[in-house]
């Protein structure tokens, strides 16, 4: 359960139990009816000094005095609990979280991405931006109000067991973690593998020693942002004209260019089972196939024309928004926003 609703509950929860105190020793005490029971607890609880309804015994004033110490502090309580609800956007915090839950419990073969730190923000960008259905799930109570409304969330730990399966482990396709905790993120990378041997493990490591272990314990693949960050401003020294280009082809730069692949399940029937020559792709939509994964011979940059398109083997294209979209529609069975 969502701490701020618990928090909540056992506000309301030592209210009413001071009620029932309060009506109980009244009526037993004063042998009050319960209008007039409820009126004494009212006004005890509240320490607004109104009149009584009869002029107390003895025991009653030793009760009440009781009472009220004891309320003093938990009337307060409740009080600032209850406020920070409404004044401090904790009730909108947990309709989003409810909401959330919900749209979370219909996911399959989504992504779900563990932190929303530096790195976890601009993987869960790209992920929108390329409409890839994801979840992301924080630890920090606190990053729930900068995590957008349209992004689904979940407040937890991911180093537990049920926190992962309750953003659907079992049924995601890939899992990003992004914690600043190598620990953290050895330990969810064993958690992930045991709980979908099928899913795509990417994690972040600050260091060599920790990508091994992460590989160890099941990763599919070790991003090291220092190191390649290192490396890109070196290069942008060594080799400025390559860094553009590498730009382009990320969509980084301002320009409408992008590069994206296209599965042999998705091209037409009319299109497979053809060579890059008789696909013909650059001359008809002026999109260039820069490389193909074959399902055999692995990853081949600058294809030849003689390369052959078959089952489970992709295309990567680069082109502008334009000639991707005259791409799409004449060679693939998809839309262009499925890319």
């Amino acid at each position: 359960m969502n701490k701020q609703l618990e928090s909540l509950i056992t506000a309301v929860a030592l209210f009413i139990f001071s009620l029932v105190v309060g009506l109980t020793g009244f009526t037993l005490i004063e042998e009050l009816n319960f209008v007039n029971a409820l009126y004494m607890t009212i006004i005890t609880v509240g320490t607004v000094g109104f009149t009584e309804v009869k002029e107390l015994s003895s025991a009653g004033r030793v009760f009440t005095s009781i009472y009220i110490l004891m309320n003093l502090g938990l009337f307060a309580y409740v009080v600032s609990v209850v406020s920070s609800y409404f004044f401090e956007g904790k009730l909108k915090t947990i309709f989003k979280s409810y909401r959330s839950g919900m749209e979370i419990s219909k996911l399959k073969n989504h992504v779900i991405v563990c932190g929303f730190g530096r790195n976890g923000s601009m993987a869960c960008d790209e992920l929108q931006r390329s409409g890839k259905e994801f979840v992301i799930i924080e630890k920090d109570p606190e990053m729930s109000q900068v995590i957008p409304d349209s992004m689904k969330q979940f407040i937890g730990d991911a180093t537990e067991d049920d926190h992962l399966r309750i953003v659907g482990i079992e049924k995601a396709s890939t899992i990003i973690i992004t914690t600043p905790s190598d620990a953290a993120n050895v330990f969810i990378t064993l958690t992930a593998r045991h709980l979908n041997d099928k899913i795509m493990i990417i994690v972040r490591a600050s260091s060599k020693d920790t990508e091994n272990k992460l590989y160890r314990a099941g990763a599919n693949k070790v991003v090291m942002p220092d190191i390649l960050g290192g490396m890109f401003m070196a290069q942008l020294v060594t080799k400025p004209i390559v860094i553009e280009f590498l730009d382009l082809l990320n969509g980084v730069s301002e320009t409408s260019y992008h590069l994206e692949e296209v599965g042999y399940q998705n091209l037409k029937s009319e299109y497979k089972d053809k060579t890059l020559k008789e696909l013909n792709i650059a001359a008809s939509t002026g999109v260039i196939v820069l490389g193909v994964k074959d399902n055999i011979k692995g990853l081949i940059p600058a294809p030849s024309p003689d390369t052959f398109i078959g089952e489970d083997d992709y295309l990567i294209v680069l082109g502008s928004d334009s000639k991707l979209k005259a791409f799409v529609k004449e060679y693939t069975v998809l839309n262009y926003s499925d890319l």
